[in-house]
This record gives structure tokens, C-alpha cells and sequence, in this order.
């Protein structure tokens, strides 16, 4: 079957990559254990560019790693925005006497869910393959992945990347074809080697992954 994966890069990294010795993933891999009934079309990776603010080191590994998953022949990478902006917030424990609120650099990814939305729902539209997979646990996917599967009739995979205590009800609720869960052995299983090569020359795994 003819299949195109949609990955949320975040939901993906915070979800089971975090903390874990396994960020170096390679995603043609990792569908081909969790699909091997499936012939991959396509995998469209949906991120935003880091900023150095916190981790001076951040974009270098993202940049890495991205360089890493552009030497795959199925991979397109689909980038939204951080959006950062001062703003107020209550406290969750106030002392007594003192401010209920305080101002907090929230930083917020935009762009990546809609975008995952917006390419799941045009290739469905355009038939571009037999069969959809979605890799998230974001309940904002809930719509899109019904649509594709209960409206244009096509076989649709949900993967959750988080513990299963934590799956989204509102996302089992629109009855996906198939469901699978992300384990840590198949995360271990799918790393790209140490050193690879690309158009540019060769490069490595960061160190401090």
C-alpha cells in the first residue's frame, strides 16, 4: 500500500526523543519497522528553526539533524515559526502580601500543526497515495485525520509518540484505520549511523546527543 507519513517534529521530540539516547532518528527506518506492510512515498517533517537563547548549541544539533534526514531519498521538511513575546501570569502559590502575577518570556511554536493539517488534507484531495499516517498526539489533528479517513475513505494510521497514559482521547475518538505506540526499542533500532555524507561532505552526530 502506497503510504505518505506526516511527522510532528516537536510532538515527536517531546513525546519520546527527550532525554533519551535516540534523537539521532532516522524516520525511513523507524516507518519501515512501524509500516512494513507499507511502501513509503513520502515523509513530510514538520518543525520550527530553534533559537540559541537558552542552549547556545540548539540550532547546530537541529541543523545537524536536519542535514541528517535530507540525505533521505522520501523526506521533505516543512517549517513553521516560534513566536516569543513578554506577558503576564498568575501564580500558581502568591506568598501572602505579595504579587498574584508575574511577567514571563513565553515562547510558542506556530505554524507546524496547521501546516501538518493543510499537506495531510491537499495530498488526500489530490490522491496522492493509498494510505495516511500521521505521527503526533496533538488533539488539534482530531478534524483532519476524521475527514481523510471517515469522509474520503482512506486508510489512516495514527502513531503516538507519548506515553500510552497520555495518548489523546479526542485523536482515539476519531477512530483512526489503525492505531500504533512508539516504543523505545524501535526508537533504538532506527538511529542513522554515526557518521554520514552528504553533497557538502561528510558530517556527524552531535556530540552531546
Amino acid at each position: 500500500m502506497i503510504t505518505n507519513v506526516y511527522v510532528d517534529g516537536f510532538n515527536l521530540y517531546y513525546g519520546c526523543l527527550k532525554g533519551s539516547p535516540h534523537k539521532w532518528l532516522d524516520l525511513e527506518t523507524l516507518c519501515g519497522h512501524l509500516l512494513p506492510a507499507h511502501q513509503i512515498k513520502r515523509i513530510r517533517y514538520f518543525t520550527a528553526k530553534v533559537a540559541a537563547r537558552t542552549d547556545p548549541q540548539a540550532p547546530v544539533r537541529q541543523d545537524t539533524y536536519v542535514r541528517a534526514l535530507e540525505t533521505l531519498t522520501t523526506i521533505s521538511i516543512h517549517y513553521g515559526h516560534f513566536l516569543t513575546q513578554t506577558t503576564r501570569m498568575a501564580l500558581a502559590q502568591p506568598s501572602a502580601g505579595g504579587p498574584k502575577t508575574v511577567e514571563v518570556i513565553k515562547t510558542e511554536e506556530k505554524g507546524s500543526d496547521v501546516n501538518l493539517a493543510t499537506y495531510l488534507l491537499v495530498d488526500a484531495f489530490r490522491q496522492d497515495a493509498e494510505a495516511f499516517v500521521v505521527i503526533s498526539n496533538d488533539s488539534d489533528l482530531k478534524e483532519p485525520i476524521r475527514i481523510v479517513c471517515h469522509e474520503l475513505n482512506y486508510t489512516m494510521g495514527l502513531i503516538n509518540p507519548h506515553p500510552p497514559a497520555k495518548r489523546s482521547r479526542a485523536l482515539e475518538n476519531c477512530k483512526p484505520t489503525f492505531f500504533k505506540q512508539i516504543r523505545q526499542g524501535v526508537l533504538a533500532a532506527s538511529q542513522f549511523p554515526s557518521d554520514l555524507n552528504d553533497a557538502a561532505g561528510a558530517f556527524h552526530k552531535p556530540a552531546d546527543w
